[in-house]
């Protein structure tokens, strides 16, 4: 009975992004696995050398990462839930097979889903269970890594010490330095500094014009073999409206939307600068996303969607 082992990383800090792991354990548990625990009860060391071998070794692994930005939009729970379902996609594309789902804690983040009759949730898990001890070694490992990146940016906060927990050090440093993008504003004592209150969304005309030009984009990609893995990606400084892969290629489409053709064509939208900003959201994207930056090849896209029917009239690589 193969086990789709799920745990997660980064609930509590007050800065950067939260992580899912996910992971099936070889069918015959080789020597290391009995070496697994709850990543925290685990030294660095014992826990990079882990997953290094998790990662070569496990029949399926896979990450679910949510931004601070996406955090703060929706909230933690339903981050929880966002990146269960991510990080188990991720693992789906691998094509291995599982009978079971074991989630740390209390709660089935994949509720209201076809895969919420195969889950069981068991606090402690990590602790209990090889694969959930699995994955919260990748999901650790993966964060911190990216932590330690986030470090060499805004040296001024210390992250490479406490990874984005509010620590009294980091808490001095907020109070002397104020915050960086990687900051989730709606943790306290952040939500107080800053004022961030979550707003209820308000759908105006022109949002219900863009999301249902990326409706058809989306549905004709899929048609034309692509899976589409990710809907306007957002963080601070940019946003992706598709993110699609098909083959040995992961496509960042660009949708333009236009009445007519008297408004100009949308791919003629595409200048150089725009160019330069969307190549820069895909790097963006792909530090979340490591599992699909060791995979695929990037390429950025623009797609033309004319007229009241929303018809998809071209789909063009870029680069």
């Amino acid at each position: 009975m193969a086990i789709l082992g799920i745990d997660e990383v980064g609930r509590g800090p007050l800065a950067g992004p939260l992580v899912v792991g996910a992971v099936i354990l070889p069918e015959e548990k080789p020597d290391w696995v009995e070496s697994l625990r709850d990543s925290k009860k685990l030294s660095v060391k014992k826990r990079e050398a882990l997953n290094e071998v998790i990662l070569q070794e496990a029949a399926g692994a896979g990450l679910g990462w949510v931004s601070p930005v996406e955090l703060d939009e929706i909230g933690i729970s339903e981050a929880l839930r966002l990146a269960t379902r991510r990080a188990v996609k991720s693992v789906q594309r691998l094509h291995v097979s599982f009978s079971q789902i074991v989630i740390d804690g209390k709660v089935n983040f994949l509720k209201g889903t076809r895969l919420e009759s195969y889950v069981s949730v068991m606090p402690k898990a990590d602790d209990l269970v090889k694969e959930v001890s699995a994955a919260s070694i990748v999901a650790k490992v993966a964060r911190d890594k990216y932590m330690y990146g986030v470090a060499e940016s805004y040296p001024e906060y210390g992250f490479e010490k406490h990874v984005g927990y509010g620590t009294a050090k980091h808490l001095v440093a907020i109070k002397e330095c104020g915050i960086c993008p990687e900051h989730r504003r709606s943790f306290e004592p952040i939500k107080s500094i800053v004022g961030f209150e979550r707003k209820s969304i308000v759908v105006k005309n022109t949002t219900m014009v863009g999301n249902r030009a990326e409706e058809k984009v989306a549905e004709y990609l899929v048609r034309e073999g692509h899976e589409v893995i990710e809907r306007n990606f957002k963080t601070y400084f940019c946003e992706i409206d598709i993110v699609s892969v098909k083959g040995e290629k992961i496509y960042f489409t660009e949708v333009k939307y236009r009445k007519s053709d008297v408004a100009g064509g949308g791919v003629a939208a595409v200048d150089k600068k725009k160019l330069e900003r969307m190549k820069f959201a895909a790097e963006c994207y792909l530090k979340f996303r490591r599992d699909l930056a060791n995979k695929y090849s990037p390429l950025l896209a623009v797609a033309e969607v004319m007229g009241e029917d929303f018809v998809v009239r071209k789909w063009l690589p870029l680069n």
